[in-house]
């Protein structure tokens, strides 16, 4: 699952974080994300998407949102979920948080 999004430090925008990891694999997403007409740079290490907003996409699979609305972060992390075949945010489905 992933903590629910929680502004960052910096206040510049959203992160969401699997808890436990979930890998993924870049070049399978960035090919989903392309096949859905989604703009993506590859920079190896981690995707950066264009949906809005812009998202970073790493290894692990810690998604950063580039935006200080949350419901644009929410909306841009369930379609990712849609695409990416991503775990749901706790307490999203009616289960109880994880903690």
């Amino acid at each position: 699952m992933y903590h629910k999004l929680r502004l960052c430090s910096n206040n510049g925008g959203f992160e969401a974080i699997p808890d436990p990891p979930h890998p993924l694999d870049l070049p399978a997403a960035r090919e989903r994300l392309r096949a859905d007409g989604i703009a993506v740079v590859d920079a190896r290490v981690l995707l950066i998407a264009t949906l809005p907003p812009e998202v970073t996409i790493s290894r692990a699979g810690r998604l950063l949102f580039k935006t200080r609305d949350p419901n644009e972060a929410d909306r841009a992390f369930e379609r990712l979920r849609g695409l990416l075949d991503l775990p749901p945010v706790e307490g999203a489905d009616g289960s109880a948080p994880a903690g």
